[in-house]
């Protein structure tokens, strides 16, 4: 039988003991200058710097998205040439963390999974005391990432503050696409139905947006397509209640006290391999959406727009990815 998801863990909760030392060694996916550490049900991963590289400005650590996972060397060396100590989590059931016994990315509560954030977090905070934390997340990563950087938006009584510095959030999945029915009354029906058939499957087809970017199909980027699957990730009944949850909280304001950029391209188009611009557009979520959605997350809020990006903008055309990479360490050193 799949592993059942675990009851939620309050990502707001108290902290629990100091993760150090962890017990790093060279990452399996990657190699040198990679490592990875288990930490809880997630593992980090961090990128080595050069010997003779000056102390980082800020840390950061990347979330990645469903039927995804860490994989984007260049992304981490663009940090670290940038000044940032660069690290990643794969979260529970997802990449280097998912066990044979596990449904992959399942969860029934997203809160979950922001307790796999607020573990890195609290780990990279303790590698690099003392210097700003930059979260960058990606689409349902950028959602649960709100989630944990609302949650956290307390200041504790010693003054010290356990959120994100910055949270940069890259096609952020803050609403569902769809038909008004699949959003209302389809929402309404996972409520009632979900606890009772919580591997049923709502949604199930090939991601030619995978598909595309993979080298052997004449993309850019080599992957592990075990880890993100070019045939897709099926959509299963609680894992999208949890993501529904999360993103009518969205619709009723977060509030997010830090600032907060949201990156989308700018247009949106079906994800088919007959779509001429499946190069040049998200075809995953509905950039409007995005954009409605990126004034509820709190008071200081960047909208970014990246013309020709794809859904995951660092996996763009070299000019798209450029121009988003460029601004973001623009509003990054703006921030910090």
């Amino acid at each position: 039988m799949p592993e059942r998801s675990q009851p939620a863990h309050d990502p707001a909760s108290p902290r629990s003991a100091p993760h150090l030392p962890l017990d790093w060694e060279t990452d399996t996916l990657l190699g040198p200058p990679f490592e990875q550490a288990k930490l809880g049900p997630a593992t980090l991963v961090r990128m080595l710097p050069d010997d003779d590289a000056p102390p980082p400005r800020a840390a950061v650590v990347h979330v990645h998205g469903y039927n995804d996972y860490f994989f984007q060397e260049h992304l981490a060396h663009a940090f670290t040439r940038a000044g940032y100590a660069f690290h990643a989590v794969d979260l529970r059931a997802a990449g280097r963390s998912l066990r044979p016994d596990q449904v992959p990315h399942f969860v029934g509560d997203l809160r979950e999974q922001a307790a796999d954030i607020d573990e890195a977090a609290c780990a990279v905070r303790e590698l690099h005391p003392g210097i700003p934390l930059v979260v960058h997340a990606h689409s349902t990563g950028g959602l649960t990432a709100a989630l944990w950087a609302h949650a956290r938006r307390e200041t504790l009584p010693d003054g010290s503050f356990q959120g994100p510095d910055l949270l940069a959030l890259n096609s952020p999945f803050l609403d569902l696409p769809g038909t008004l029915f699949d959003r209302t009354v389809g929402t309404w029906i996972l409520r009632i139905a979900a606890p009772a058939s919580p591997h049923r499957v709502i949604t199930n087809g090939r991601s030619e947006y995978a598909t595309h970017l993979l080298a052997a199909n004449g993309g850019r980027w080599e992957f592990d397509t075990r880890l993100k699957k070019p045939e897709g990730q099926p959509t299963l009944a609680l894992w999208m209640r949890a993501v529904r949850r999360v993103q009518m909280q969205v619709a009723r304001g977060l509030r997010i006290p830090v600032p907060v950029l949201v990156a989308r391209s700018d247009s949106s188009g079906p994800d088919q391999a007959d779509n001429p611009l499946l190069d040049t557009q998200d075809t995953v979520l509905d950039v409007d959406q995005i954009a409605r959605r990126t004034r509820r997350l709190g008071e200081d809020v960047t909208p970014l727009v990246v013309p020709g990006g794809v859904h995951d903008l660092s996996l763009s055309a070299h000019g798209p990815r450029t121009d988003y990479l460029g601004k973001l360490f623009a509003w990054l050193e703006e921030r910090l």
